[in-house]
């Protein structure tokens, strides 16, 4: 079971592949969850089988390469597998199809719209790109020069001539586990009672997980794929029996074949299902997960079993000792010992009865997203009248995700038959269920009030829904019926400027250089580098509790375990084991749930992890422990001293103003969820110390620095390697410093090569992300809106150790009188910053540093001055923006003019008022379902304002037969960054760019590099590149001058003979920036992006639900290098900061523990995010201070995400509510702010005494 078929990139549990079973279909499915011993008498496809630059790319490949649909590239391969085999059984899809099959997968860089892009291209009617219209990439040179139709793809993927003959049984053995395929029905009930323990394994979808991370074993699987028994569809006139061995995928088909074919009066429960089934996890999962496995497996969150019980469902079971059926009603759901399988039982079949002409079924969820999550709450219902009435004869009600099993609510059910189905019966209804139905206070999920509110508002919808009832529904409740559509949205952006030549690559849309590697899985990351001789795996041991005393430590049942080479701790650091505050290995005390206490070092990860396990430490708790930020200012916890700055005299301002509001704004914080984990392998040399280390970093210099201080050798002694990462977003800044100094310790103690790459759960855990917020404000402002005075503290929780704390903060407002860090406005004011010392891992650097938390803080407040005026925010931001040139509170001058262009384009284009009135129509004519618009403005400042810091170096060589290769301190993360270097190059040396190579970054071949972040890679980077070519050039131009006509290569040659040296460092020291605290003054910045952006939404009040119908962003990019990249940029961070601003949520228990520690748990946005309607335009004003004039945009898009949280509250503002700001805007949130009769039904419930009860999770902001 340990060996799982993977995508040759290996370290990405999630890349997908296809499997033709002998039906001839093709689907896609999740690598992690296929035991290899499954795939017998399958044929499997990976990414490298489907194309490589070595031969020759498929269509698939190249498009998304072609359609910037790459950035990381770590998820591209997934990508590919999803579109490809699609296009296997659909040739020519529609683009809802195309949205489908992409919706099981996860990527963190792009915003997904450039890959739904790249698939509709295959599409009848292509919608690619614009600049031709012809349904072709733009990025096409020439015809021939790679296969571009459908038509010209072999679709045949093997020779069944070379197949070896079937043995229809097979028994695989192996260190611990047999395998047992049977040949027959008879086999497998035979084994099924010799192995009554044994599971049967088919998808693998839930044993899988259950194996990985909660330790079970089973020494026997059997596996009865492919037995006919359990694959079949048998209709009657009753009903349909799909055979148990169906897929999710198959049974999907299969019932739309019959809703197809039967009066929709017999099909409420089918069609029910294939509601559900569209947002059931994604394709790959479904085309694993079988019917019968689902449905035995009773998961709480199932959204098909509660369907199956209220449309009077029943599985078919069968053994050695014969067969029997068992009603999937409440007592096989909430598993009652009588209800229950057998041991020796299995399931052959699920039996889904029609429905008759007065009976009506209905499922119901609300989940974190649309598509891909767990319900939060669902429900299947049916209703059953008397013959032409509304007299309830049958009422079933069964609901998920509200405890241990799906719940019936029998009891209600009962005392409601007879009732007429009206407003009275409604209210009993739901009074009855909240009594039948307990959630407990402390109850694993939390949500406990929203939990409770959902069961009634699915009920109030399930009401809703009777057709009987539906001509009397006052149109304004109509809306509440109708979900939320999934649409693929069309791209819109402006991008490339017509003026600029063609020859010259700067300004031109150029394909990311790494794409098609990406798109064929041949891109080289840490993982995929290949295993070295007497190469060890290395698992951390982390700590359980948040802040106590390590009492003991016991190894030894680890060390005997099989594989285990050594055992690593803080004994074993041969230099500084606490450096600069970071402790690379707790010694004596813990200071965090997650903090490295130790590592094991093992012949394979499976060893390592499992050898993991069996060490036990002892603890003793330290008080006092503090989570939250609350606590942390009781105990007068900080990590620093605080920033201040002040600007007029608030006092006196407070004293001339109308209305004075105060308020607080909580905002969580972010996991990075990169695409690529924290990836390290390291390489003791054998000679003077020295040790090499491979990994992805935005920092090398960094790495190198904390190495050499664990391991006690000078600097020059460490070589840092870094290709490129799959992601990073600030995550990789900080904190792959620490996690080499622990793998370089394990290297040095074992003198053998060290593999370490953190799990998901692992690297959630040990990294942290961004900080969550506590910003409090006192405002006063006049009746017209005009604000005259700020106060404003910021508390952020920065964890343990102060790693990186930079709230990175620059507003679009002016100020007179204030008094905070980092920020312009232009009223009175005071603001200041603390950063709260938790005993949470160490929160780090992440988009935008602090930029899209603080800034919340400022709209929010503007928003409660327009509110309290009576006027609409749009108006205040506009009345208290920067008009003219001016000085930002620490005295830099700007010009705010391109922030005002943006701001007056974006209001103009994006027809903001027309959707401002026609979402206060739609408002006034629905009750349940509210619009809400938002526009928000910018200014963000780029760089660090300490000089040294933007400093670098870049090497140039020209070799004698004209290739130039190009190597400098920044990291390839996904932003293009090399890409943008060859365009430098190219341009500069007027060369093509194939004649351009970039290698990687090294300390070796460039020392002291500085970060790779704050959007400045291109900044800085291009200039030091520019200044060697520029330097080299000068070298060349008597050469060039003399033969004019010449050749690159007769120029370089020629150079050669006249010992001209054609090796340069170029080198840029920087933009000088500075910021002096004690004077709250300085040059912060060198430069400022503006822009503008309007987010337009729907929300559903009865669930919380949203949809982003829109969205208008107006970036000042001053002159793009590369139009694709940038506005991949800003798409991608965008979707980030919906996911950030929306339905990205950390939960945390009160004893520190991060429960958000996978997928399932955690939710970043997925296809289903993407607006409607997406427009995106760069627009163009001058940068001297930059680079060809150009701005660093990377982080900046990540603010945008804003204005769909205010455009939520701008709904919610439309409904009744109970107002109060907070980020992000979940589910949750949403629906508990909007006040209705449900909402007052849950608060009127008894609570219980906090005192009695821990609750599940905490707010740690």
């Amino acid at each position: 079971m340990a060996n799982l078929v993977q995508d040759s990139r290996k370290h990405v549990a999630c890349y997908k592949y296809a499997i033709q079973y002998p039906l001839g279909c093709h689907y896609p499915a999740t690598a992690c969850l296929v035991p290899i011993c499954s795939l017998y008498g399958a044929a499997v496809t990976t990414v490298e089988g489907v194309g490589s630059i070595k031969t020759r790319i498929h269509p698939v490949q190249e498009r998304l390469a072609k359609c910037h649909g790459t950035q990381c590239g770590f998820c591209s391969p997934g990508m590919v597998m999803s579109i490809y085999t699609l296009l296997r059984n659909h040739p020519e899809p529609t683009p809802e199809q195309i949205t489908k099959a992409l919706g099981g997968n996860l990527c963190r860089c792009t915003g997904y719209r450039p890959i739904v892009e790249s698939g509709k291209t295959f599409c009848v009617e292509s919608t690619v790109c614009e600049l031709k219209g012809s349904g072709k990439c733009c990025m096409d040179q020439e015809d021939g020069s790679l296969v571009n139709r459908w038509e010209k793809m072999c679709t045949k993927l093997y020779d069944e001539d070379e197949f070896q003959p079937l043995d229809p049984s097979q028994s695989k053995q192996g260190e611990r586990i047999t395998w047992i395929t049977p040949a027959t029905l008879n086999d497998l009930l035979e084994l099924k009672a010799n192995f009554p323990k044994a599971p049967l394994i088919m998808g693998n979808t839930e044993l899988g997980p259950s194996i990985k991370f909660k330790n079970e074993f089973h020494p026997v699987f059997i596996s009865p794929l492919g037995l006919p028994e359990l694959h079949f569809v048998n209709t009657t006139d009753d009903g349909v029996t799909i055979g148990a061995g169906y897929s999710l995928a198959q049974l999907n088909d299969a019932l739309h074949c019959i809703v197809s074919e039967q009066p929709k009066e017999k099909t409420e429960t089918h069609r029910a299902l294939l509601k559900h089934l569209r947002t059931l996890a994604g394709a790959q999962i479904r085309n694993m997960a079988t019917s019968g496995g689902h449905v035995v497996s009773w998961p709480n969150f199932s959204d098909l079993n509660p369907i199956l019980a209220a449309g009077n469902g029943t599985i078919n079971l069968i053994s050695k000792e014969g067969q029997r059926q068992i009603p999937l009603n409440g007592p096989f759901l909430e598993r009652s010992p009588e209800a229950d399988l057998k041991s020796e039982e299995i399931v052959s079949s699920v039996y889904i009865p029609y429905s008759t002409q007065w009976h009506f079924v209905f499922g119901l969820r609300m989940a974190q997203r649309q598509e891909n999550a767990f319900a939060i709450v669902n429900a299947g219902m049916s209703v059953k009248f008397e013959d032409d009435t509304n007299t309830i004869k049958e009422l079933q009600m069964f609901y998920g995700s509200v405890g241990p099993t799906t719940v019936s609510a029998s009891q209600t059910c009962k005392q409601l038959i007879g009732r007429q189905w009206d407003d009275q019966m409604l209210s009993d209804a739901c009074r009855w269920v909240l009594d039948e139905i307990y959630i407990p206070p402390a109850a694993e999920g939390g949500m406990v009030e929203y939990r409770q509110t959902l069961i009634i508002s699915l009920l109030f919808k399930f009401y809703l829904k009777d057709p009987q009832k539906f001509p009397n529904i006052p149109e304004k409740f109509v809306s509440a019926l109708e979900d939320f559509p999934i649409e693929t949205p069309p791209r819109n952006s402006d991008c490339v400027d017509p003026h600029q030549p063609l020859q010259d690559p700067v300004g031109h849309p150029v394909m990311h250089q790494s794409a098609i590697k990406h798109t064929t899985g041949e891109a080289v990351y840490t993982d995929d580098m290949p295993c070295i001789d007497q190469e060890l795996f290395l698992a951390p041991i982390t700590s359980t509790r948040a802040h106590a005393k390590i009492i003991s430590t016991d190894i030894s049942e680890a060390l005997a375990l099989p594989g285990v080479v050594d055992v690593i701790t803080a004994e074993d650091v041969p230099g500084d084991n606490n450096y600069q505050g970071e402790i690379f290995y707790a010694q004596n005390e813990v200071i965090c749930v997650g903090q490295v206490v130790g590592t094991v070092a093992a012949d394979t990860y499976a060893h390592a992890r499992e050898a993991a396990k069996k060490v036990k430490i002892t603890y003793e708790d330290i008080e006092p422990r503090i989570i939250t930020i609350e606590q942390a200012l009781e105990h007068n916890s900080f990590l620093f001293d605080e920033k201040k700055i002040e600007q007029g005299n608030v006092e006196q301002a407070f004293k001339y103003v109308d209305p004075i509001i105060e308020g607080e704004v909580h905002v969580e914080g972010q996991e990075h969820f990169y695409m690529e984990t924290s990836s390290i392998l390291a390489l003791p040399k054998e000679e003077d110390k020295e040790m090499v280390l491979h990994l992805g970093t935005q920092y090398p210099t960094h790495v190198q620095e904390y190495v050499a201080a664990a391991l006690n050798v000078p600097r020059n002694r460490i070589a840092c390697r870094m290709k490129r990462t799959g992601g990073a977003f600030g995550g990789k800044v900080a904190k792959p410093a620490v996690l080499g100094a622990v793998s370089a310790v394990a290297a040095n103690k074992t003198g053998r090569p060290i593999r370490f790459i953190l799990e998901r759960g692992d690297d959630m855990l040990i990294t942290a992300g961004r900080h969550p917020l506590l910003g409090k404000y006192k405002i006063g402002f006049m009746n017209n809106g005009v604000i005259k005075a700020a106060d404003v503290e910021y508390y952020v929780n920065g964890g343990s150790v102060g790693i990186i704390l930079y709230l990175h903060k620059d507003l679009s407002y002016k100020s007179d009188n204030f008094c905070l860090c980092e920020i312009s406005l232009c009223f009175a004011s005071t603001q200041v910053v603390e950063a709260c010392k938790t005993n949470l891992p160490s929160n780090t650097a992440f988009r935008g540093f602090g930029f899209p938390q603080g800034t919340v803080v400022v709209e929010a407040y503007i928003t409660a001055v327009a509110s309290q005026c009576n006027l609409p925010p749009e108006e205040v931001k506009e009345i208290n923006m920067y008009k003219r040139i001016s000085k930002t509170a620490f005295k830099q001058t700007f010009n705010p003019e391109p922030s005002r262009r943006c701001w007056k384009e974006c209001l103009e284009k994006s027809s903001f008022y027309a959707g401002k009135l026609a979402a206060e129509e739609f408002n006034k004519k629905n009750y349940w379902k509210k619009r809400g618009l938002a526009i928000v403005p910018m200014k963000f400042s780029i760089g660090i304002p300490t000089a040294y810091y933007n400093q670098v170096a870049a090497l140039v060589h020209i070799y004698l037969d004209g290739s130039v290769l190009v190597i400098h301190g920044g990291c390839e993360l996904r932003q293009g960054l090399y890409t943008k270097m060859i365009q430098v190059a190219s341009h500069e040396l007027n060369i093509p760019q194939s004649h351009i190579h970039l290698s990687e970054t090294s300390t070796v071949t460039v020392p002291n590099g500085v970060l790779t972040s704050e959007s400045m890679g291109t900044d800085i980077n291009g200039k030091a590149v520019q200044n060697a070519c520029q330097t080299l050039m000068a070298r060349l131009h008597p050469i060039i001058r003399k033969n004019r006509k010449g050749k690159w290569e007769d120029w370089i040659a020629k150079a050669f003979e006249e010992s001209i040296s054609l090796s340069v460092t170029g080198y840029f020291r920087g933009y000088q920036t500075n910021m002096d605290w004690e004077k709250g003054e300085g040059n912060a910045y060198p430069y400022y992006v503006y822009g503008a952006a309007c987010s337009e939404v729907e929300v559903d009040c009865l669930t919380g639900a949203h949809e982003l119908l829109r969205t208008d962003i107006f970036m000042d990019a001053a002159f793009s290098i590369n139009p694709a990249l940038d506005i991949g940029q800003i798409e991608g961070a965008f979707i980030q900061g919906i996911g950030f601003y929306t339905i990205e949520e950390l939960k945390y228990s009160p004893e520190g523990v991060l429960y958000s520690r996978s997928p399932d748990d955690y939710k970043i946005p997925t296809i289903t995010e993407i607006p409607e309607e997406f427009y995106v335009t760069l627009v163009r004003s001058q940068n001297p201070v930059a680079i060809y004039s150009s701005k660093g945009l990377g982080e900046a898009g990540m603010f945008w995400g804003s204005s769909v949280l205010f455009a939520i509250y701008d709904a919610v503002a439309a409904a009744p509510k109970t107002f109060v700001l907070s980020s992000p805007a979940a589910p949750e949130m949403i629906r508990m702010t909007c006040v209705d009769q449900f909402t007052d039904m849950i608060r009127e419930i008894p609570r219980d005494d906090p005192s009695t009860f821990t609750p599940w999770s905490i707010r740690v902001s």
